[in-house]
């Protein structure tokens, strides 16, 4: 599956916010219907998403659908009203664990099948550390579904659900309870071999905040980020952009190691380049191609 740099926030009972999305670069938009929408606006909002799907051809730019809990009563009616339209995929919120996983793709198997689809085609990817419980059954993802694409987490939900009056210290940077969150996952969507998308950006006006979370992000290992606000998407490309001098520094890797015949370590600049290095030179090369 193609990396997802940006995936942008629309809710999905805005006519003119789902038009302002499908005009930018977001590499996917996320149809939402769960913070987004009042539950007195769900029936409408459903239509639209659905209405959406079916109108907006998808070239560069994906279509996800994020809908309510599992555990809530609108899941599955959200499922039933928008699957008609064929998103790329599901963003699910609030899993305790895989389990939850599990159970959506037998949803989006049924669907499928009453579609006439391909059978696991639309892909999922959990939001998955949105409650208390979920930072201890974060490994469960491993092996759960074919159809797990990545994995983000959230620090809003999390910071309701443990009581927490606020998710931030008082320098402006994530408590170490969310610090722990990110890092857990990032850590669970390597062990799972999916992309790993850090969380949004809240303030939308900040602009050297977001610049500052993309570089922090991609450094990390995150490979793509949550967007809530149209103007956040081109900087947060920018961000997941190798700078210049890293990729001529990984070519020189490549380079290095394609002319030693099959070592295990070469000498670059009077230093010893093993074969995790090659590694992540022929990683930021992968996604230096993005662009």
């Amino acid at each position: 599956m193609k990396l997802l740099r940006s995936m942008l926030f629309v809710p999905g009972d805005s006519e003119k916010k789902l038009a302002k999305g499908a005009s930018t670069q977001a590499d996917a938009l996320i149809l939402d219907l769960e913070d987004a929408v009042t539950i007195e606006r769900l029936p409408v909002a459903r239509g639209m998403v659905c209405d959406y799907l079916k109108q907006h051809p998808r070239g560069s730019q994906q279509a996800w659908v994020r809908i309510n809990p599992l555990d809530t009563e609108h899941a599955l009616h959200d499922l039933i009203a928008v699957m008609p339209g064929r998103p790329d995929g599901i963003v699910l919120p609030k899993p305790l664990n895989a389990q939850d996983v599990v159970k959506l793709d037998h949803f989006l198997s049924a669907l499928e099948t009453r579609e006439g689809w391909v059978v696991g085609s639309t892909r999922i990817i959990p939001v998955a550390t949105e409650v208390a419980g979920a930072l201890f059954e974060l490994n469960s993802y491993v092996g759960a579904s074919n159809r797990l694409a990545g994995l983000t987490w959230g620090a809003e939900d999390l910071a309701t659900a443990v009581g927490a009056s606020t998710n931030k210290d008082e320098h402006g940077e994530f408590d170490f309870t969310y610090q722990l969150a990110r890092s857990m996952c990032l850590l669970a969507a390597s062990h799972a071999e999916v992309q790993a998308i850090d969380t949004l950006t809240v303030d939308f006006r900040d602009a050297d905040r977001l610049h500052k979370d993309v570089l922090r992000a991609r450094k990390a290992g995150f490979t793509g980020k949550l967007a809530i606000h149209p103007d956040q998407v081109l900087p947060i490309h920018e961000g997941f952009a190798p700078e210049a001098h890293e990729v001529a520094h990984a070519q020189r890797i490549v380079e290095a190691f394609a002319q030693a015949g099959g070592a295990g370590a070469v000498q670059l600049d009077g230093k010893m380049v093993d074969k995790p290095h090659l590694t992540q030179a022929l990683r930021l090369l992968q996604l230096a191609k993005r662009d």
